[in-house]
């Protein structure tokens, strides 16, 4: 686990929350780094398997239902 800069130590949970928030932010604003070749081969053979099974694909409702009845919930 990293640690805080004790600058940091001083802040209310809401506070580190709203600077969490606020790294991401200018995180997500800036380009993408590109794939390596190796990870845009997986991404095309998965992409690839996904289109030659398409019987096999669970939707999303279908797998949350399942994901949720085994944890007991409704």
């Amino acid at each position: 686990m990293t640690t805080l800069p004790e600058d940091f130590e001083h802040l209310s949970v809401p506070e580190r929350i709203a600077l969490a928030q606020a790294l991401w932010d200018s995180i997500a604003g800036q380009p993408r780094p590109p794939l390596s070749d190796a990870k845009r081969a997986e991404l095309a053979r998965r992409a690839a398997e996904d289109d030659a099974r398409p019987d096999e694909v669970v939707p999303w409702e279908k797998a949350k239902a399942d994901i949720l009845a085994r944890l007991g919930q409704p």
